[in-house]
């Protein structure tokens, strides 16, 4: 089993001097678990990524911290790395029982924001919160448009299952009303110094998995919080449905960036566990994404043009397809569109991309 899809650890973990590690359980498809970060210094402690919304993470969270003799009221600072719920649902309540600073990317932004709408994986994450059953289901939305709409790329539109979508709409009615919103008091740019578990952090601005994702570099101790930019196993989805042109255009960017960092030897990612070598580990996802570019440019050869369904079950085994699946194909067909490597005809319901090998 990958380490990404194990169940939480029940145990605390001290994987970096004054760095400890809680596994707060999750239940999604390939994931079991998300790392949270505990960084001590003389004031409390700083959290990375605390979870889940909802009771049991937070039930989990309280007694975690507790077993290593620290009350949640020590909680002076919250990092999320990104906008997804698994990585900012405590936010919001931390920061009203504790006062704890919020720290994101200037760029952070949640479905929770009347102006904003959620990623296809942010829709699916919101609408598992919490209660152990996740299943997988055709979620999606268009850059402009909601659920029941068109996919930019056409073809049948995407739905939550009733049940779900009742969750997603009553979490977006109750922010601000019951739910306390991950609201940032400090929002850091690229280089950027945060001082946390008497460490310096150099803020990474890592887009690709999300346009708002945000890493930490130590480069005195050599550790690298990756989030879920660069994780141990898997590959972090890639998003077709976000305000990005070219989102893999962007994740190649970050993952080359983070991949010349010098003298990391601790890579702490949002899932699984730590890990080394991160220039290796960012070269092998890069070659990954190539390798995907390529089995769509010898499908094309066979199919011709085709629509992004069609790729899609050529690109993803079957237990996979639906509409994140999708999402990520979009993402590498509309990459070698504007590549110029492919052409789309847009002429009818569906989008009908045609690679050009030559």
């Amino acid at each position: 089993m990958r380490e990404e899809r194990r169940a939480a650890r029940s145990e605390v973990d001290e994987v970096a001097p004054g760095v400890l590690r809680i596994q707060l359980p999750i239940s999604l498809p390939g994931l079991g678990h998300v790392n949270c970060y505990v960084l001590e210094d003389s004031r409390g402690v700083a959290l990375v990524d605390p979870g889940l919304p909802g009771e049991r993470t937070w039930r989990r969270l309280k007694s975690q911290l507790a077993s290593i003799g620290i009350p949640i009221k020590r909680v002076h600072t919250v990092v999320v790395t990104h906008s997804h719920p698994d990585h900012f649902g405590q936010v919001g309540r931390l920061r009203k029982r504790t006062g704890a600073e919020i720290i994101t990317h200037r760029s952070f932004r949640t479905f929770l924001d009347p102006s904003a709408e959620a990623d296809d994986e942010e829709v699916e994450v919101v609408a598992s919160a919490d209660d152990g059953h996740a299943q997988r289901s055709n979620v999606a939305k268009t850059k402009t448009n909601g659920f029941g709409q068109p996919t930019p790329w056409g073809g049948k539109p995407y739905q939550l299952p009733l049940s779900r979508r009742v969750t997603y709409k009553a979490m977006t009615w109750a922010a601000g009303r019951f739910v306390a919103l991950p609201e940032p008091s400090r929002r850091v740019e690229e280089a950027e110094i945060v001082r946390l578990g008497n460490r310096e952090w150099v803020a990474i601005h890592t887009p690709g998995h999300t346009e708002d994702h945000l890493c930490l570099w130590d480069p005195d101790g050599g550790l690298f919080i990756s989030g879920d930019h660069v994780l141990p196993t898997i590959t972090p989805h890639i998003s077709g449905l976000t305000q990005s042109a070219d989102p893999l255009a962007d994740f190649f960017t970050s993952l080359e960036r983070v991949g010349d960092l010098p003298d990391v030897t601790t890579v702490l990612p949002a899932h699984g566990l730590a890990f080394g070598d991160l220039a290796g580990r960012c070269s092998h996802i890069t070659r990954h994404h190539h390798e995907r570019l390529d089995i769509l440019r010898t499908a094309s050869e066979e199919i011709g043009a085709g629509t992004v369904e069609e790729y899609m079950q050529i690109l993803f085994k079957e237990r996979s397809w639906g509409s994140m699946a999708e999402s990520e194909t979009y993402a590498h067909l509309e990459h070698l569109r504007l590549l110029n490597e492919a052409s789309v005809d847009d002429s009818k319901h569906q989008l009908r991309y045609r690679i050009d090998n030559k």
